[in-house]
């Protein structure tokens, strides 16, 4: 990771249907986001997504969750979106 780069990881959870996984990269690339890498499964009738994106360029994290707000309440799922430095610190075993 360069000095410079800004990470932020974005999770989705809710029931599998189609166009979640374009919803939120749709998002993301109206948002000028780079996707550094992706994790999805689904396990029975359930969809899970982990994304780690480069925000170095976005000015307020909160511009997205918004748009993840209203996403979610389109596709009835849960989108959330945090910087790196604090889920690591969250997720501290």
């Amino acid at each position: 990771m360069s000095q410079n780069q800004k990470r932020a990881v974005v999770s989705v959870i809710g029931k599998d249907q189609v166009g979640i996984i374009a919803k939120v990269t749709n998002i993301l690339a109206e948002n000028q986001i780079n996707v550094l890498d992706i994790s999805q499964t689904i396990l029975q009738d359930f969809f899970t997504m982990m994304m780690l994106v480069d925000v170095s360029d976005l000015e307020d994290l909160e511009v997205l969750q918004t748009a993840f707000d209203n996403a979610s309440k389109e596709l009835g799922l849960k989108i959330n979106i945090q910087l790196e430095d604090i889920f690591q610190a969250m997720h501290r075993v």
